[in-house]
């Protein structure tokens, strides 16, 4: 059988199977309504059938139940001589269990129209026990180095379905783009979104591309990507980044950064890369300009489906900080000790404004450097250290190292690799991440909520750059964050293989613009353009 991500258990596979044809019913028991419109109008669809509404009873049919005996996520499926029927601890799990059925349908069934008008759907025999390891799978996407289009978005939120992973980290704003528009601010759509060029490549890079790049989506666009998220079962956790890669904010509202070290009214949206000086002030217009942020933010994404509101904290350069007057003076108010305690000051600020409106914040680990909230979590991406230092001192953590899961990173050392950046990180690599480090108590274990793979998008400039850098290893990924697997060294990498040859049919099928095994195609390519390669293992820290 050739399910990606591998299930728990399989039993019964028999040769005979269950034929789904034009008199094939679809019940669907109460609490499972999300699949039953998906299969309607995503698999339907490609099977040429119309899965019409069936009796609880009926033979030849397709039935979704709650089965309040599994835990949330996991489902039962089972196919029958009277038809298939998906059991899930909840509507997700149900969802999940469809997930599973597409596979089981074959390529074809991941496909908008029938390509043959005779084919036969035949299911094998079968009992599939299934459920996942983290609670937490995610992956995130960088919207703010280059824009993606609502459409866009949308297609990676069925793609991540399609892999059952259930969070989308979406990062809205940085210094070369603010991504969402905020009513009472209109200056960071009108000015923020909008850069005049574009580094091409690395920031070392000589080439430009002189076209004016931005765009944002509006708080419709939002509202629709979050309700579509939410029928496929995938919370959604929207990103402001603060204090530190703010230049476009800085750019549409100067008096937001540090006026008494730099004259702001000068910064346009950043057109390179790299980690940038210009942070927020640490004023109280700052922080009430955030909270205004904020305010139309968690309007736009219900607790519901975005409990966790990201903020950044992440490579916040402190030399401004150190010379301006205005700052040195709230370090002597609150008694902070330095900078980094400064910043602490900030995330704590915005840690108890988004409890009080029962949120939980979470950040990337140098929000851990100057002290951090009790209720705050951490996206580890420097390595494993911090998620190990947060989870020991009670903090919930997703393990994100960019040692393991930057998909950012080169697939391969060939002189072929577009724009390499980073160490070389494999399919076999990424498939044998282990996202809890040796070492951690049993306690600390329990705070790791699970994992996430980040797509940073500097030298992605469009769909089919995200896909090749995204794909074919986000697969390999998604096996790691539900799957049971053994230790990483024990991990049957062949065996993996061997299913990811259909799983690439059911990837062509879908128009994902993927990394052959054999290398980059020629259109993939990006000869003359400079990435930063870096040789030799990763650090694993």
């Amino acid at each position: 059988m050739d399910l990606i991500p591998a299930p728990v258990a399989v039993e019964g596979l028999a040769p005979d199977g269950f034929l789904l044809d034009r008199s094939t019913t679809l019940y669907a028991a109460p609490g499972t309504e999300t699949t039953e419109r998906w299969l309607r109008s995503m698999v339907g669809p490609a099977l040429g059938l119309q899965l019409v509404p069936g009796d609880e009873r009926a033979r030849n049919s397709v039935a979704l139940r709650i089965d309040d005996a599994l835990e949330p996520e996991a489902y039962r499926l089972g196919v029958r001589s009277q038809g298939i029927e998906i059991r899930g601890g909840s509507a997700a799990g149900v969802f999940w269990g469809a997930q599973t059925l597409r596979q089981l349908l074959g390529p074809d069934a991941f496909r908008r129209a029938p390509v043959h008008s005779n084919k036969k759907w035949v299911i094998p025999f079968t009992d599939i026990e299934d459920g996942p390891r983290f609670p937490w799978r995610g992956m995130m996407l960088d919207v703010a180095r280059h824009f993606l289009p609502k459409d866009d978005v949308l297609r990676y939120l069925d793609l991540l379905a399609a892999h059952k992973l259930n969070v989308f980290h979406f990062h809205l704003t940085d210094d070369q783009g603010w991504r969402i528009e905020i009513k009472r601010y209109p200056r960071l759509t009108e000015v923020g979104s909008w850069r005049s060029r574009t580094k091409h490549g690395h920031r070392a890079s000589e080439l430009w591309d002189e076209t004016p790049h931005g765009g944002y989506y509006t708080q419709d666009d939002i509202r629709e990507i979050v309700a579509y998220a939410t029928e496929r079962h995938i919370r959604v956790v929207p990103e402001i980044d603060i204090p530190g890669h703010s230049q476009a904010a800085i750019a549409a509202y100067p008096e937001l950064g540090n006026t008494d070290v730099i004259d702001t009214t000068t910064l346009s949206v950043w057109d390179t890369w790299g980690i940038n000086a210009n942070v927020l002030a640490p004023t109280d217009n700052t922080l009430r300009f955030f909270e205004g942020v904020l305010e139309e933010v968690l309007e736009l994404f219900p607790a519901a489906t975005s409990p966790f509101i990201h903020i950044g904290g992440d490579e916040c350069r402190k030399d401004q900080w150190k010379e301006s007057p205005a700052a040195q003076a709230r370090i002597d108010e609150f008694g902070l000790a330095n900078e980094d305690e400064l910043q602490s000051w900030v995330i704590r600020h915005f840690d108890t404004w988004l409890t009080a409106r029962g949120r939980r914040l979470i950040g990337w680990d140098e929000i851990l450097e100057g002290g951090l909230p009790a209720g705050a979590a951490v996206s580890s991406w420097r390595g494993y250290r911090g998620g190990v230092t947060a989870a020991e001192a009670g903090h919930d953590v997703v393990m994100c190292p960019e040692q393991h899961v930057y998909l950012d990173h080169r697939q391969g050392g060939g002189p072929d690799e577009p724009m390499p950046i980073g160490f070389i990180r494999t399919l076999e690599d990424v498939y044998r991440f282990e996202p809890v480090p040796a070492g951690l108590s049993e306690e600390a274990v329990h705070h790791i909520l699970g994992t996430q793979a980040n797509v940073w998008t500097e030298v992605m400039q469009n769909r089919s750059r995200v896909d090749y850098q995204v794909f074919p290893r986000l697969a390999a990924f998604a096996e790691v964050a539900w799957s049971p697997l053994p230790a990483s060294a024990d991990r049957d990498f062949t065996e993996f293989e061997r299913r990811m040859t259909v799983h690439y049919a059911r990837l062509d099928a879908l128009g994902v613009d993927y990394r052959p095994p054999s290398g980059p195609l020629p259109r993939q390519q990006r000869p003359g353009v400079l990435g930063r390669p870096l040789e030799g293992p990763s650090t694993n820290v």
